[in-house]
């Protein structure tokens, strides 16, 4: 959770520094610095549309783990709530952009992202509204389970370029994947939030009662092994692409 947080700051940092900062400085034409077609002078809904997409995007990834803390939801609820409904409007807000950007401007990979960023889209919209609705029905356990779902699809988009970065990274050791196959794009368009929902539902159904300590072991294993890379991951992307634009976004 730490190592997720942390990755979670220095990747809000980017997007409000960088993306926020080029708007105040009138300099929102770089946002296609980090990604083509991002800002379209011609299009004020679509560009509207994906900044606030952007902004929702950095409230997400720094409520998402906190949210998860325990303690925290027993000790002091009425703060759970509160942040809670803030993560909920984020999410659909975000859910929402992300749609009207695909449907006014379209992605940049064609009909294949379109569809696999705009189910995306949809999911998280449903899965913010359900874990809102069984919240106020004070059906807790279905809201529980909602939450978690909606946590797996919100991290999506930082995960998209933790993956995509390794990417980067392996292509720069390993000359014959130096380039970009139609393959890993196509997959990545779906591979960024379908395992999480896989992984969310396991730890859903799977209860306290029936895990062993060989699961345990695993589980812990796996998540060691999970930080280490994030941190990994993360270290290079903030050395070489995000504190630069972070810095960028500051001062010009």
């Amino acid at each position: 959770m730490a190592a997720s947080w942390l990755s979670g700051v220095v990747f809000a940092a980017y997007i409000v520094a960088f993306f926020g900062g080029t708007v105040i400085g009138g300099n929102a034409y770089r946002w296609n610095e980090a990604l083509p077609g991002l800002y379209d002078p011609s299009s004020r809904l679509s560009t509207g549309a994906i900044g606030a997409h952007f902004a929702a995007g950095s409230i997400l990834v720094l409520l998402g783990p906190v949210q998860l803390i325990g303690r925290l939801r027993q000790s002091i609820p009425r703060l759970h709530r509160w942040l809670g409904r803030i993560y909920v409007v984020s999410a659909a807000a975000a859910g929402v952009g992300g749609l009207a950007f695909i449907v006014w401007h379209g992605t940049i990979g064609g009909t294949l992202m379109d569809i696999g960023f705009g189910l995306y889209g949809v999911l998280m919209v449903l899965s913010a509204t359900m874990s809102y609705l069984h919240a106020r029905s004070r059906r807790y356990h279905s809201h529980r389970a909602w939450a978690i779902r909606l946590f797996a699809l919100t991290i999506g988009s930082w995960l998209y370029r933790i993956e995509y970065d390794a990417w980067f990274l392996l292509s720069r050791l390993f000359s014959e994947m130096a380039e970009f196959s139609g393959l890993f794009d196509g997959m990545m368009v779906f591979f960024f939030y379908i395992p999480n929902l896989i992984v969310a539902e396991f730890v859903i159904r799977t209860s306290q009662h029936n895990r062993t300590a060989s699961a345990d072991l695993s589980a812990s294993a796996m998540f060691v092994a999970a930080s280490a890379f994030i941190v990994f991951v993360t270290w290079m992307f903030a050395a070489n692409t995000w504190g630069p634009k972070i810095a960028s976004g500051l001062t010009l």
